[in-house]
């Protein structure tokens, strides 16, 4: 638009200020917050768990399917999401921004108070961050987050006979990004899932409460994640489908699924983004509220199978050609 401010206009440092303006560190979290060399950060029990994650313009989002507002929110949640899946509480986070020099500098401010939107429904806060010139828009978003005096749930730790439960939704980023990538807008539901992701994050918490083992969050598809604690753990993962209410086709996507004559259940089992978690907890024990039970743990068969081969079986057999490159996406594919 004539007329408009760009990034070239205002320089760098006004860039900054209008990524962190919106950020009020309360003491708890922060000594020293933005305006400093660097941010100063409680650690309430002397441990801080920290993830980055990256977005790239043509890779992760296009501008003319995701405003502003809803970069901003997806590129939090991707990190945010990390701190939930180690059963944590996200404190903080630091963003770099990479962008062209004639953005428009109302882009930044738009996608900034995405991110403080999305770090306002963790619990966190914007505590610095830095920007540069480049040739593409990418953000860098870091999560802080605290234990609260309890053990990571990582990837490694789950046991044969151990219960597989899912909390939060299967599939609809994905089959968003097929409505868009077909050139349509609707089911609405369905893209502004691809847009920005719906997250619980009291689940991982929830989960580390109730006695997880292991746990990851869905971010590039659930056999793909699933064969990350599998093989962590040295373990056989089996997911059950049939019968299985996670598994039930939401309207919207039953809609798109039967007009692109797709089988749903591609998305819910290997579309990534909508960052569920799926987590392995003790036979027997109760699951925490808004997780549902998927699947099992089993020991493995041969522990000198091929790495290529995916360690997680969809009601008893491989999905896909059973490469361990079937069941998600691939960031170098």
């Amino acid at each position: 638009m004539t007329g408009e401010r760009t990034l070239r206009d205002v320089g760098e440092f006004a860039v900054i200020e209008r990524i962190v303006s919106t950020s009020q560190l309360p003491v708890e979290v922060a000594e020293v917050g933005p305006g400093d060399d660097a941010a100063v950060l409680a650690a309430t029990d002397g441990r801080v768990i920290a993830c980055v994650d990256v977005l790239v313009e043509g890779r992760h989002f296009r501008r003319d399917w995701s405003s502003a507002i809803d970069v901003g929110k997806r590129a939090a949640a991707a990190s945010l999401s990390d701190v939930n899946a180690m059963g944590g509480r996200a404190t903080s986070v630091l963003v770099g921004l990479v962008a062209p020099a004639d953005l428009p500098l109302a882009w930044v401010t738009e996608m900034a108070a995405g991110l403080t939107q999305e770090c306002t429904q963790a619990g966190a806060v914007l505590a610095g961050g830095d920007t540069t010139e480049g040739d593409a828009i990418v953000i860098s978003v870091t999560a802080l987050g605290s234990l609260d005096g309890r053990a990571p749930i990582t990837r490694a730790g789950a046991q044969p006979g151990d219960r597989i439960a899912v909390c939060g939704r299967l599939g609809w980023a994905a089959a968003g990004l097929a409505v868009l990538g077909r050139g349509f807008r609707s089911p609405k539901a369905l893209v502004d899932a691809h847009r920005y992701p719906q997250i619980d994050y009291d689940a991982g918490r929830r989960a580390a409460q109730s006695g997880a083992r292991a746990m990851i969050d869905v971010s590039d598809g659930l056999i793909a994640d699933l064969g990350h604690i599998a093989e962590a753990s040295g373990v056989q993962i089996d997911i059950t489908t049939e019968g299985n209410l996670a598994f039930e086709v939401p309207e919207p996507m039953q809609a798109a699924a039967a007009a692109y004559n797709v089988d749903a259940r591609g998305w819910m089992l290997t579309g990534g983004d909508d960052h569920a978690l799926v987590a392995a907890f003790p036979a027997g024990s109760a699951l925490p509220e808004g997780f549902i039970e998927i699947g099992a743990v089993r020991a493995r068969a041969d522990e000198d199978r091929d790495s290529s081969t995916t360690f997680v079986t969809v009601d008893g057999a491989p999905w896909g050609d059973g490469s361990a490159g079937s069941g998600g996406f691939a960031h170098f594919g």
